[in-house]
């Protein structure tokens, strides 16, 4: 079993920026992928970033590329992912999540096998 907590979220202006941090216990952190996804009121949880065990390769969807970076830490069990100008659209419920199978590009919610509780993130204009 892995737990995951994810920290960092909070109220922003349009253009400021957060650092989300996802802290892992449980079984060895670098044994898995790790995903970022969202889930704002009404729309369905969605894809935001991924990165493989070694932090080799990053994935990002097309609406927060260039803006948001995702990184880990093997040593200190955590992943981060850092937003900047952020934008309303952006509001939402940040969850990271386990992939034990996947290469850091897996964009699909279904197959990542641990979740954190999630922390919301909200912009204002």
């Amino acid at each position: 079993q892995v737990q995951l907590v994810e920290s960092g979220g909070g109220l922003v202006q349009a253009g400021g920026s957060l650092r989300l941090s996802c802290a892992a216990s449980g079984r060895t952190f670098s044994r898995f992928a790790m995903g970022w996804f969202r889930q704002a009121p009404g729309k369905e949880r969605e894809f935001v970033a991924a990165i493989s065990r070694s932090g080799g390769t990053e994935y990002y969807a097309d609406s927060v590329k260039g803006r948001f970076t995702i990184s880990r830490d093997n040593a200190k069990s955590t992943a981060y992912l850092q937003v900047n100008s952020l934008k309303p659209e952006d509001t939402a419920v940040y969850y990271c999540a386990g992939d034990l199978y996947g290469s850091g590009t897996n964009t699909n919610s279904d197959t990542y096998e641990y979740w954190g509780q999630g922390t919301q993130v909200t912009v204002s204009s």
